[in-house]
């Protein structure tokens, strides 16, 4: 089952935007910080850091996609190196992605709770806090994942927020919880964004009117 399907684009997105612009944001932003308070105020070994660790983390990806085998380890020693910088979250939440294509789901669930905890980006927290909540799923942690879920998202992610808590319903076998749930996720959704969420939907009314 993949559990990434609605969030791996954007996920995408993000790191190929960093990985292009994050060194000469993090410059401009020193700059115009330093500009602004004097340069006396000036963290110039703040800044190398961040620098260093957006080259260590492009290197890493370079690497990873020429040895996948190894891209756990340098994944772990590059957050280990850098834990405080921006670039650990990405790396938390690929290393998770990873776990999961393994099922190694408690190990996905450390990743990922690794990627929240790091994130000082809410787009980034929320598709780390939806996946947590699948992969808690699939550990049958289903009061867990609902806690999860009942974190303050942004409003774009209420229709995956919703959609999980139908699976997670369905699989406690509330099935009218599962239906509010999932019909809530198809009002949020584009229209048609989302054949497979409908599916569940129909296929939820088949199991209720056999019970009948």
């Amino acid at each position: 089952m993949d559990i990434h399907q609605t969030e791996e684009q954007q996920v995408e997105a993000i790191k190929t935007f960093w990985s292009n612009n994050g060194n000469a944001i993090i410059a401009g932003l020193a700059i115009g910080f330093a500009g602004f308070i004097g340069l006396n105020y000036y963290n110039e070994h703040k800044l190398q850091q961040e620098v260093n660790a957006s080259e260590a983390y492009q290197t890493m990806l370079e690497e990873a996609s020429i040895d996948g085998a190894a891209f756990t380890a340098a994944g772990e020693a590059f957050m280990a190196e850098n834990e405080n910088s921006t670039y650990s979250m990405l790396t938390a939440i690929a290393l998770a992605k990873e776990a999961a294509e393994k099922q190694d789901w408690a190990q996905a669930e450390t990743y990922l709770n690794t990627a929240i905890a790091k994130s000082v980006d809410d787009g980034i927290k929320a598709i780390a806090t939806v996946r947590l909540a699948r992969v808690q799923l699939q550990l049958e942690k289903y009061e867990q994942a609902l806690a999860t879920l009942s974190a303050k998202l942004p409003a774009s992610f209420t229709a995956d927020v919703e959609e999980v808590k139908g699976d997670i319903y369905f699989k406690q076998g509330k099935s009218a919880l599962a239906r509010t749930a999932y019909q809530a996720a198809i009002d949020e959704a584009s229209e048609g964004s989302n054949p497979a969420l409908q599916m569940k939907l129909d296929d939820l009314a088949q199991v209720i009117d056999l019970s009948k």
